[in-house]
């Protein structure tokens, strides 16, 4: 009787144990990257969507004050609004030689803009 008990007894070998954590451990070293690479994309994007918002910023306050020079504060007022980790400095707040950066601290990129709308990154 004992013998027949073990006989039916069910369950997964220590070969088919490892075999399903090695293909959970080449499916965790694909996609981990990946995850990595997408994540710093999005950091670089709100960087980029912050320049584009100060930039709009500084227009709005020139239409104002055209002879006045921007600061962030100015830019704020003007409804600038600076998102999480993402550093914003106005480099030149005059009309004619306006510049602005953007870089945001988990990203790889710094964004600049001029009075001209023109962004570059680097």
């Amino acid at each position: 009787m004992l013998r027949i008990m073990r006989h039916n007894q069910k369950g997964f070998t220590l070969v088919e144990l490892m075999v399903v954590i090695l293909i959970l451990a080449i499916l965790a070293a694909i996609s981990i990257p990946t995850f990595v690479s997408y994540r710093r994309r999005a950091y670089n994007s709100a960087a980029l969507t912050d320049i584009k918002n100060a930039y709009t910023a500084a227009q709005n306050f020139f239409t104002v004050q055209p002879t006045a020079t921007a600061a962030l504060g100015d830019l704020v007022a003007n409804g600038f609004t600076q998102s999480p980790d993402v550093t914003v400095t106005v480099l030149n707040g005059d009309q004619p030689t306006l510049s602005i950066t953007t870089v945001h601290t988990l990203g790889d990129k710094t964004f600049t803009v001029d009075f001209s709308g023109v962004i570059t990154s680097t």
